[in-house]
């Protein structure tokens, strides 16, 4: 590959491009596991894995580090595959294409996987290196962190034997993360309730309604942010027609991933001969609605409606009146702002999937919240509308919240490492997003626990991409503060 030659830290990026060149979508790790173990045996590292896969790699403390605490440098080695409609990729089989662009590691047409590939490349390099004093060393790469955590809640409680813990998953460059939300998915079932008999070839003109171009994002991330949301513009734009026009529909499709927000969806819906022209001037008027709405924050919107082949099916108009209805009164964005941090994010959902399948239509949704009682409230809100709707509903179990330790040994000398080497205060604070700590933390009473990363951008999109500087800065933070753990 060798496509990121050039750029330093040599040894971490020749290890990230490595990573970038193994298959490893969420739930489907076992490549990448087999891939960092053979790189363990061939440096020499011990490693086990737990019960759910988990792997642990360790390296022996330097001379003279001994009686250090023992620490753990953590990443999750699973990523969000997103890519372009006009992206031909299948994420189970090819590796991503890292190319670089001025300052960035990008990737073309699909997600990068820095997310969080950088810091697992970042923690294999760190135990690569012979000129980095460090204790004992262990490299924890998770699975599954993507779509619940669930390679962080089986994690077993006799894997690590670290009392700090590191963790590389954060996106900001300069902040320290020392708290972050916890999460549940809540999802929705509808069964499919299809005319008898489709008259749609001899009653209809068909069309395949399209929202795209849309920036998605993170909805940990960029949830405040007020992005527009693919799935529920096309609802919208749904609801309306119907308020106007004899629609008969056939399906819709968006979103892909529960923590990203969605920047694609496309329906096929029928409209009379009689109602064509004005259908067709409904969505050009719409769609000019939509991008005055979202102006600067969307500049690639693209609404559109095109001729498409007649369907097999439709659904009935009583099955299809209730489900959008449904979708339509689904929340997304900010539920509540933290009454003590300004502009921040303390209760949010993310409307994140619908997909028509053979026989359902499946509705997934994400709520975050600081607080437990917000959490479960907000995703049974979600739950009852789909309920009403007709859908049968769940809530899942979840991940618990982080909560700060503003007495934490590690980010006192995080903080004291980073003012000597910058001459200022790193931006310490909590996030909106799920971090795998606070599972780690119930796991491991007492573990001293600090997230710091590089920068990123459009992480869960397409458009993902790593600052090359902030990154060389993030490796030798890691290393310094390695130096500065204290003693048992």
């Amino acid at each position: 590959m060798a496509a990121l030659t050039g750029i330093e830290p040599k040894n971490l990026w020749r290890i990230f491009e490595g990573l970038c060149s193994v298959p490893h979508p969420s739930k489907k790790e076992e490549k990448i596991i087999a891939y960092i173990e053979k790189w363990a045996d061939s440096n020499g590292f011990e490693h086990e894995k737990d019960e759910v896969g988990n792997l642990v790699v360790r390296k022996p403390a330097t001379k003279g580090m001994e009686n250090r605490l023992p620490v753990c440098i953590q990443g999750h080695v699973d990523m969000v595959c997103v890519k372009n409609s006009d992206t031909e990729f299948d994420f189970d089989i090819q590796g991503i294409q890292p190319y670089i662009d001025g300052t960035w590691v990008k990737a073309r047409g699909t997600t990068l996987g820095a997310d969080n590939g950088i810091g697992v490349a970042m923690g294999m390099a760190v135990m690569e290196s012979n000129d980095m004093p460090h204790p004992d060393i262990e490299l924890l790469c998770t699975l599954d962190e993507e779509t619940g955590l669930t390679g962080a809640v089986g994690l077993s409680p006799n894997l690590l034997r670290a009392k700090v813990l590191i963790n590389l998953d954060s996106e900001e460059w300069g902040h320290f993360t020392i708290g972050c939300a916890g999460g549940a998915n809540a999802h929705g079932s509808f069964k499919y309730e299809a005319k008898p008999v489709c008259n749609c070839e001899s009653d209809c003109k068909n069309y395949k309604l399209t929202v795209k171009g849309l920036r998605g994002g993170h909805s940990g991330i960029e949830i405040h942010e007020d992005r527009a949301n693919a799935v529920k513009l096309m609802t919208r734009l749904i609801y309306e027609a119907m308020e106007k026009f004899d629609i008969c529909m056939t399906s819709i499709d968006g979103g892909d991933k529960h923590n990203a927000i969605p920047h694609e969806c496309f329906a096929v819906v029928g409209v009379k001969p009689e109602n064509e022209a004005d259908f067709k001037a409904f969505v050009v008027k719409f769609f000019a609605d939509a991008k005055a709405e979202y102006t600067k924050r969307e500049p690639g919107m693209l609404i559109m409606a095109e001729p498409c082949p007649t369907p097999a099916r439709c659904m009935t108009k009583e099955f299809q009146t209730r489900f959008i209805k449904s979708l339509f009164a689904v929340p997304h964005g900010v539920y509540h702002w933290s009454p003590d941090i300004p502009g921040f994010p303390q209760t949010s959902v993310n409307c994140a999937i619908v997909k028509t399948e053979a026989d359902t239509i499946e509705i997934l949704t994400s709520q975050r919240s600081s607080l437990e009682s917000e959490k479960n409230d907000i995703s049974n809100k979600v739950k009852v509308i789909l309920e009403l709707g007709g859908a049968t509903a769940s809530i899942g179990d979840g991940y618990p919240s982080w909560p700060p330790n503003a007495d934490s040994h590690i980010l006192s000398i995080g903080k004291e490492v980073y003012k000597g080497i910058y001459g200022k205060d790193a931006v310490i604070e909590a996030i909106h997003a799920g971090l795998e700590c606070g599972l780690v933390g119930e796991k491991y009473p007492g573990m001293d626990m600090i997230s710091f990363g590089p920068n990123l951008e459009e992480v869960h999109t397409a458009n993902e991409r790593v600052d090359i500087p902030s990154t060389e800065k993030c490796f030798h933070l890691v290393g310094e503060l390695l130096k500065n753990i204290p003693l048992k």
